[in-house]
């Protein structure tokens, strides 16, 4: 009877589903035929990608060839967006998805595609006469728009169950900021600016924190006490030098008005001339000093940035 049992519990492992361990979304803007050709041409421009409504990334997309891929004609993808490595923004269960673009020549008719696919944690076969292809993806789709003029816009909602689920997700959204809320989120970004400065306690507390940072090669390079000392500065705006912007959501997104949030571009490091160090110091910085920020509202009234 155990044998039987056991026998049991190894069929039903067998044919258990596949785990969903990510979400990825491709889109491409080109002009030519995937039907027909190689390779076809990128439509240079500007993306932006939102999740949940909050920008997540901003792109210039050039021109240039892109590959014809399989035999679904899949056009190599000009911007490429794995849920797996969004952060904190996506949430445990349904989210959205926008992607903008608006091409540099908006008199240019192009052809737009998002693809999607789920990506598992193990391969399955999917047998076709003649032949079996193995593969981890699975709830594959395309929107393929053929012929777009000007500014073209996609959304789709998915669900990301292996997604963390934080405290915060669960805030009531914010609809409207206070001159209070203001002051309090801008008191956030210069307790944050000043963490920039010897002996860099907090910001290398804050760099441990960060899983795409390693704090002990940071710490064995000293690549912040070099650039502070070719006087790089990382500068907090006042309350009526930002934009503040809703989502529906919890959090509001911050960003100043004129100029990167907390001051830092491609100038402020021309001081580095170390190769090295200001690529080092570069990295840093520009992950813990965004161009914006987003902050919620806990529930006792404060504050706390949140990526």
């Amino acid at each position: 009877m155990k044998k039987l049992a056991l026998a049991l519990l190894l069929v039903a492992a067998s044919v258990a589903p596949a785990g969903i361990i990510n979400v990825e979304f491709k889109f491409t803007p080109f002009v030519g035929d995937p039907a027909k050709d190689k390779e076809v041409t990128i439509v240079a421009g500007k993306a932006q990608v939102f999740i949940n409504n909050v920008q997540l990334a901003e792109q210039e997309v050039h021109e240039e060839k892109a590959a014809v891929l399989f035999d679904e004609h899949e056009v190599g993808p000009a911007v490429w967006v794995p849920m797996s490595s969004v952060g904190p923004v996506l949430r445990k269960g349904k989210n959205k998805i926008r992607i903008e673009f608006a091409p540099n020549d908006p008199a240019k008719t192009y052809r737009a595609q998002l693809r999607w696919a789920s990506v598992t944690d193990q391969a399955t076969e999917e047998v076709e006469p003649g032949s079996v292809k193995a593969t981890n993806q699975a709830n594959e789709g395309v929107d393929d728009r053929k012929a777009v003029k000007g500014k073209v816009v996609f959304e789709r909602e998915f669900v990301a169950d292996f997604a963390l689920d934080l405290p915060w997700h669960h805030y009531p959204a914010v609809t409207s900021l206070t001159e209070d809320d203001k002051q309090k989120i801008a008191g956030l970004l210069k307790t944050r600016a000043e963490w920039f400065q010897p002996d860099f306690v907090a910001l290398y507390k804050a760099i441990d924190e960060n899983e795409a940072l390693k704090v002990d090669d940071v710490r064995k390079a000293r690549c912040l006490e070099a650039a502070y000392e070719a006087g790089v500065r990382v500068t907090a705006p006042q309350a009526g030098e930002l934009e503040f912007a809703t989502t529906g959501g919890p959090e509001v997104v911050v960003t100043r008005k004129a100029g990167a949030l907390f001051g830092l571009d491609e100038k402020t490091f021309a001081a580095v001339k170390d190769e090295e160090t200001q690529m080092c110091s570069g990295m840093v910085l520009s992950v813990i000093y965004p161009g914006h920020i987003a902050a919620v509202r806990k529930p006792d009234g404060s504050w706390a940035i949140v990526f």
